[in-house]
């Protein structure tokens, strides 16, 4: 915790406009700033991701768990990597994946118990790395305490805790009598209404995701009291910090106006950055963030870039930094997958870097477990160019400006799965859009499922695959969870641990390289060439540190004029092998990364 002369000294510095600088770097009681920037841990973290359900299975039941996170620790920390982002731990019916919480103080039997959880804080902090967990705090459980009071009666001390509304009259029925129709038009993210009638008192409950999904009302300041309740307690126990799921749409208008056309197409932006979002994200700091030397970061559904700044910016005192999802979807049409269009991405990270400036942090990343695979959408993963693909983006999201999340698999290249039928799937959205979709006529199963194979988040959701022992080495069990991916016996940790030219040796280098040199973490970026339509080609400079990085977005050789001002002093790395000097041009393999030091 930060003394209150300290706090204050920082509150005042945050505010400075970036003339300030200098004299804010002299004042003694504040941390010397790097190039305009406060260095904090948490700018300089690499994050790896990791979904406990398919991580490492430790009891044979095909499900993975918490001691089996806990026994890979060491693979993590030999990675590099310096946080571990674990996905919702908590008591769930697993709904939605345990993204549906039935209560925030118990681990899911299915992983463990909280003495699991213990073992596993205090080895992540032996190995001098830090732990952040979920935040989902939008909604909860249909089964969670809260919710099974609320729905017992109009005058439950819980009604309050959740959005309860009569729904509006509708046509006659077939017997007679009089109908309802939802208070409005809302739809859920996971298909149909996100209104559900409930007989027992005659009214809807807000869900804006699956059924069992009711959205937390936080305009009551007992629902806010109990989140900040539980979130000090999971601070108590020493996590670092939140993943905040969904987070700017905890704040609803109370009248639930009907969506406009347009709005219901990108309903996501409708519901997000509510009334009073800010408002509740800068008393949660207040009342707890602020007390704790830990990282926050936001799901940032509906929240353009511009907006940024007012949740991340130093002087918001809000949320440390938030993941905008422009790069993630900018191959995407819809819930489509269309072609990868590179110049429309550099100009993406182009714009990160003249919107958002020393006060307001950044992140960097392509997948998670919302998204499929890393190398199967924005590299190749055929036989022949899946390494070498897989090497460059990791050589992008390890030199770009902000903190970089990996998500498990990501340092093996790990590929999306060859779904054959809507029987391979386990996710409820999937599910959910199969019964909207297919079974309604509107699309044929074919084209859903071939859809699917490119743009599920089941992707992503298969289990780890360690080795080429049955099920990948995730679990003795003989039917797990979610099928492995057959390519398990050619893509595995075991083989790639003895390959010193492997994926995962070659991510561990780039982490090594960030953590040696500030140069790309607080370091100026500058695009070279934004219209070339293969290369991507970018400086990181601090001070004497200059670098350069060369991607080959393409399978074919490119040759590729650096600009007259680029003076090349050394190779730093390459995921082909390249060695040497050269002088102006560089002929590129398909594929190939380059990083270099510059004069």
């Amino acid at each position: 915790m930060k003394s209150s002369i300290l706090n204050a000294v920082l509150v005042l510095a945050a505010m400075l406009p970036l003339s300030s600088v200098s004299s804010r770097a002299t004042n003694p009681a504040a941390p010397a700033l790097v190039n305009g920037y406060q260095p904090t841990w948490w700018k300089e973290a690499v994050v790896y991701q990791v979904y406990p359900r398919s991580f490492k299975d430790s009891n044979g039941d095909g499900i993975g768990d918490i001691p089996g996170v806990t026994s890979k620790l060491d693979y993590l920390q030999k990675l590099g990597v310096n946080v571990i982002w674990l996905s919702p731990h908590y008591d769930s019916p697993n709904a939605d994946n345990g993204y549906d919480i039935r209560d925030y103080r118990k681990v899911m039997a299915e992983f463990g118990t909280m003495a699991n959880f213990d073992t596993l804080l205090a080895g992540v902090k032996q190995r001098h790395m830090r732990l952040i967990i979920d935040l989902v705090v939008n909604h909860t459980s249909d089964e969670h305490h809260w919710f099974v009071e609320s729905r017992k009666s109009k005058d439950n001390p819980y009604r309050d805790y959740y959005f309860w509304r009569d729904g509006k009259p509708g046509p006659v029925g077939a017997d007679g009598k009089p109908t309802t129709l939802p208070p409005n038009n809302d739809p859920s993210f996971f298909s149909g209404s996100a209104w559900q009638f409930d007989p027992k008192t005659d009214q809807y409950y807000l869900h804006y995701f699956a059924v069992k999904q009711p959205d937390l009302n936080w305009d009551n300041p007992k629902v806010r009291e109990e989140v900040y309740s539980l979130m000090r307690f999971w601070l108590d126990k020493g996590v670092d910090g939140f993943r905040m799921d969904v987070i700017p749409l905890i704040s609803k208008n109370p009248a639930f106006p009907d969506l406009t056309p347009d709005q219901v197409r990108h309903y996501g932006d409708a519901y997000a950055n509510g009334p009073h979002m800010h408002d509740y994200l800068q008393e949660m700091n207040r009342n707890v963030m602020s007390k704790y030397d830990v990282m926050t970061v936001g799901e940032a559904l509906g929240i353009s870039l511009k907006q940024t700044p007012l949740m991340v910016g130093d002087n918001r005192h809000e949320l440390n930094m938030i993941f905008n999802f422009d790069a993630i979807r900018s191959n995407r049409d819809g819930s489509k997958l269309k072609a990868f269009d590179l110049p429309t991405i550099k100009a993406i990270y182009t714009h990160h870097a003249e919107q958002l400036d020393a006060y307001s942090w950044d992140t960097v990343f392509l997948s998670n477990h919302d998204n499929p695979r890393l190398v199967s959408t924005f590299g190749d993963d055929s036989p022949e160019f899946r390494v070498p693909s897989a090497k460059l983006l990791a050589t992008m999201l390890l030199t770009l400006r902000g903190t970089p999340f990996l998500y498990q698999g990501d340092e093996l290249g790990m590929t999306n799965y060859p779904f054959r039928g809507i029987g391979d799937f386990d996710d409820i959205e999937v599910k959910n859009a199969y019964k909207a979709n297919v079974l309604t006529g509107k699309v044929s199963e074919e084209m859903f499922i071939s859809n699917l194979r490119h743009t599920s988040r089941d992707n992503s959701r298969t289990p780890m695959q360690w080795d080429s022992s049955a099920n990948g080495g995730f679990s003795t069990a003989t039917k797990p969870w979610l099928a492995v991916n057959p390519n398990y016996t050619e893509i595995n940790a075991a083989a790639e641990v003895a390959d010193p030219n492997s994926i995962y040796h070659y991510t561990s280098k780039l982490i090594a390289l960030r953590h040696a040199h500030q140069a790309f973490v607080y370091g100026d970026y500058k695009d070279l060439d934004p219209a070339d339509k293969s290369i991507f080609a970018y400086t990181r400079t601090l001070g004497a540190e200059r670098f350069l990085v060369v991607l080959n977005f393409s399978s074919g050789p490119m040759a590729y004029t650096l600009p007259a001002e680029v003076k090349v002093d050394s190779l730093v790395m390459s995921n082909v092998g390249t060695t040497g000097l050269v002088t102006g041009t560089l002929n590129l393999a398909g594929w190939e990364a380059r990083i270099y030091k510059l004069k």
